[in-house]
């Protein structure tokens, strides 16, 4: 569905007032009646721009692991939704979430990753000490309305749950380790925050951010897409629906029978944890498969209504990057996420096809996650729930 009809103010839009509407109406139809959601939530600019403005920005999102910053002064950059983001580790236990904006005349600080002792921006050499707090400006000592103590860079709220790095632009959320407290009985023997760093990767893939979403969630495309990768170990028919909450949403894909038992794991996993891996998505854009030897996850932005920002990367009970058994499974996850992309991508052509029409979705074992994404937007953006611009962003509804 191709839409010319973009505004300074996405809700204002004659196109997102009819998808506001259509959450709404879903959101009180019962699972039996669940259906995928129209075109337009994945084509439209006006949409994302609504998505971007009122979902991603008073909400959690994932920014990456600390595993890529292990020492103090160990940073990356990234940025969201016009954000540009400076993660750094300013202490052996703490880690910072700072706008990567020079507070003198806008210019990034740093680029790319790496390690320093300082914060150094290349422009005019104003410098920043971990946390943010400006220490040095050359010449500016006669300058009169110059006050060291308000020029620090600007922190962002944060919060490291197992080991994932999430930052919360408005700082208005509710705190996301209790609303994220129901999964840890179906993660806790995995020790995901135990786990050792061992690869990640940048892409961008040319599709909607909630079809990949929506894609890594569900296991309904598990035996028909990933007949050579992924079917003889967790077929369609072994998926099982997990208990969701207002934050997240999950399911458990069974092994095959005849599925070997995958390691090395940790030996605190029971023998179904053993046969099985544990999907979950964080709302609304981090995802993250928990697996007996090694997690992976990918934490998910949009650049626009068709192309997503992918930064994906493992973790795992080996402590060596370049072992075998790592590279091995690495490997096997390019494997099955090339058949994703592939699909995903060919998905988003069709979604702009005028004769697509909204379908039914499989039963709660294959799908539900999906309809769970679905009522997830309809509490959000749906035109019957406005929030009150005063209320506290990311309450638990």
């Amino acid at each position: 569905m191709a839409l010319t009809d973009t505004h300074a103010d996405g809700a204002a839009s004659p196109t997102v007032r009819r998808l506001r509407a259509e959450l709404a109406s879903l959101s009180q139809l019962p699972r039996t009646q669940a259906r995928t959601l129209s075109a337009g939530f994945y084509t439209s600019p006006d949409y994302l721009k609504l998505e971007r403005d009122r979902l991603f920005r008073d909400a959690w999102i994932c920014v990456g692991h600390v595993g890529a910053i292990p020492n103090v002064g160990d940073y990356f950059t990234t940025e969201f939704i016009d954000e540009l983001l400076l993660v750094v580790r300013d202490t052996a236990s703490t880690v910072k979430v700072l706008a990567n904006v020079c507070r003198h005349r806008g210019s990034p600080v740093m680029q790319g990753a790496g390690s320093t002792a300082r914060l150094t921006c290349a422009y005019h050499g104003w410098t920043y000490a971990l946390d943010g707090r400006l220490v040095a400006a050359p010449l500016m000592k006669d300058s009169a309305n110059f006050d060291k103590q308000d020029c620090a860079l600007k922190q962002f709220t944060s919060e490291v749950w197992q080991g994932y790095i999430f930052v919360d632009l408005d700082g208005r959320a509710l705190p996301l380790a209790p609303q994220l407290s129901p999964i840890e009985p179906f993660i806790r023997n995995y020790h995901p925050a135990e786990q050792h760093f061992l690869y990640q990767a940048e892409e961008v893939w040319n599709t909607n951010w909630k079809c990949l979403v929506e894609n890594f969630m569900e296991g309904y495309h598990l035996s028909p897409l990933h007949a050579k990768t992924l079917h003889s170990i967790t077929p369609t028919v072994l998926c099982e629906k997990l208990p969701n909450g207002p934050a997240f949403t999950g399911y458990r894909a069974n092994f095959h029978a005849d599925c070997p038992e995958r390691g090395p794991f940790h030996p605190d996993l029971t023998g179904q944890e053993r046969r099985s891996d544990v999907f979950y998505c964080i709302y609304p854009s981090f995802v993250v498969g928990f697996c007996p030897h090694f997690t992976l996850y990918m934490c998910i932005r949009p650049f626009s209504a068709d192309r997503v920002g992918v930064r994906w990367g493992v973790t795992g009970v080996p402590d060596n990057p370049q072992a075998a058994e790592v590279m091995a499974y690495v490997r096997f996850c390019k494997a099955f996420c090339d058949e994703d992309r592939a699909q995903l991508e060919r998905l988003q052509i069709g979604l702009h096809s005028p004769s697509h029409r909204p379908g039914p979705l499989a039963p709660d074992d294959y799908e539900g996650t999906v309809w769970d994404l679905v009522q997830y937007m309809a509490r959000r953006l749906g035109e019957a729930n406005e929030r009150d611009p005063g209320s506290c962003a990311g309450e638990v509804q």
